[in-house]
């Protein structure tokens, strides 16, 4: 159970327009926000944030979400893996290509420029920070600098919310645990109250 509980929705009218993005694009508004709203203005920056760095720019999102994958997969948080193997689904990333995204250094569904950003990921999420020059410029041969700041900040955007559910055991909510445990083998939510979650069946 989470050691804060969200707020309702009806709690935060200031939000909807905000929150209709959410609904538009994930099917559901997230709990970590929900609970964030107890202080608005954090809310608020968040989602700001979230949108910049996810949702604009030259990056494909489909890479975006899977970085963040990587970056939840490399610290652990399980709340954040389910909201990233879904956001990459809805992104139309295959199951099986998120099922190898740990994996993406051998797998063949990957390109060299996916891979970039992916192990890019993977060593900037770890404690200690292993990101090295070869890093970028491997990074380089794929991306402009300016698209490397955006990999770079969807790195660090889940640095907080990773931090953020983890430490808070955000409640789960049933479509991400459900895409999760689909496209992932053996996953579950762990401390985020979706173990018993099975996949859909069609």
């Amino acid at each position: 159970m989470p050691h804060i509980d969200p707020l309702n929705r009806s709690d935060l009218p200031q939000f909807e327009e905000a929150f209709a993005r959410y609904d538009a694009i994930r099917g559901f508004l997230p709990n970590s926000i929900l609970t964030m709203g107890r202080r608005p203005n954090i809310a608020a920056a968040f989602m700001e944030l979230n949108q910049a760095i996810l949702y604009e720019g030259t990056v494909p999102e489909a890479l975006k979400m899977m970085v963040a994958l990587m970056t939840s997969m490399a610290t652990g948080c399980r709340y954040c893996q389910g909201h990233m193997a879904n956001l990459s689904h809805v992104y139309e990333v295959p199951d099986d290509k998120i099922n190898a995204v740990w994996d993406c250094e051998t797998s063949p569904l990957f390109t060299d420029a996916e891979r970039a950003a992916l192990v890019l990921a993977r060593e900037a999420a770890g404690v200690p920070n292993t990101v090295d020059p070869e890093h970028f410029d491997t990074l380089k041969k794929h991306f402009t600098e300016a698209e490397i700041v955006e990999i770079v900040a969807s790195i660090a955007l889940f640095g907080y919310l990773n931090r953020w559910n983890d430490t808070m055991a955000t409640t789960m909510e049933p479509k991400p645990a459900q895409v999760a445990i689909q496209a992932m083998p053996g996953w579950d939510g762990g401390k985020h109250g979706m173990e018993d979650t099975v996949a859909p069946t069609s």
